[in-house]
């Protein structure tokens, strides 16, 4: 990976293992607009960003390096091995090889905790292209203005006033409740970003669930995309599905035998096969855009 300025903009050439439009399009983050086939604008940790991927070489633009090293660098996890990390994969699990080849550029994005706390609540039992417009609805009227059309997602304390009825103005229903529950406990400390990073996996997904509304995969979802738990293993009925017929010649199995299987198979991995396998779900037509 070289890194140069190139006026305002930044160029990282020789980027391996990284696919800009596998990454954003594979259900983990909600808050971006894709201008063309390899070529988003997002927001992310206050941030506008405009980026642009021509084969191995990353476009920021308009972007110093200051912003680049302690945001983007992060946010797109460039510092991981992949290549490592999908010989693992491939070797524990044979059945994957085809779709790692075919989604080879996915990458876990490091999200800002609360956007995707949030985020994911607003995910349940809803489609992609909601997800994202509730996401961006919240932002625009709530949120700070970064450019014409981009707004960045508030933070608890923005939304500290903001009642069910005001989220449900936004068509966000049911998970209304959960919304403003969710912003309560971070705002009383009872949902605590760092004591939940140095948490173990079981006991941070406890305290993710004593938000009303959350179940184990969007605490799962949570763990993985924004606390940095790869092992986090999120299971819904499209994961259980294609796990069952991959590892379990189509027989049903109980959640916690999947869960079982996952940690034995992938252990600290768990969180990267999930995102191949969520791929091989999505190209069976199993997932049907839900997040």
């Amino acid at each position: 990976m070289n890194i140069k300025k190139s006026g305002k903009d930044l160029i990282v050439n020789d980027i391996k293992d990284f696919d800009l439009a596998q990454t954003m399009e594979c259900g983990q983050c909600f808050h971006f607009v894709r201008l063309d086939e390899e070529e988003y604008e997002l927001t992310a940790y206050g941030r506008y960003l405009h980026i642009k991927q021509e084969k191995n070489i990353l476009t920021f633009f308009d972007t110093t390096k200051k912003d680049f090293e302690n945001i983007w660098r992060h946010y797109f996890d460039l510092d991981t091995d992949y290549g490592k990390i999908k010989r693992y994969i491939a070797k524990r699990s044979p059945e994957l090889k085809e779709i790692i080849k075919k989604n080879k550029g996915i990458r876990i994005l490091n999200q800002e905790f609360f956007e995707t706390l949030m985020s994911f609540i607003i995910s349940q039992n809803n489609r992609i292209p909601r997800i994202k417009a509730l996401v961006a609805a919240i932002s625009e009227k709530w949120g700070r203005k970064l450019t014409d059309t981009m707004y960045a997602f508030p933070d608890a304390s923005g939304l500290s006033k903001v009642c069910e009825d005001d989220f449900r103005e936004l068509k966000t229903g049911f998970r209304a409740a959960y919304l403003c529950d969710a912003v309560k406990k971070v705002l009383s400390k009872d949902i605590d970003e760092h004591l939940l990073t140095s948490a173990d996996l079981k006991d941070c997904e406890e305290k993710l669930c004593a938000i009303k509304g959350i179940g184990p995969k969007v605490a799962n979802c949570i763990m993985l995309f924004s606390l940095g738990k790869r092992e986090a293993f999120p299971i819904d009925v499209w994961m259980k599905r294609i796990m069952e017929e991959l590892y379990f010649g189509g027989k049903e199995q109980s959640l916690n035998t999947i869960a079982y299987l996952a940690a034995d198979r992938f252990g600290e991995y768990g969180g990267y096969a999930q995102q191949y396998l969520f791929a091989y779900a999505r190209e069976a037509g199993d997932s049907e855009n839900k997040g």
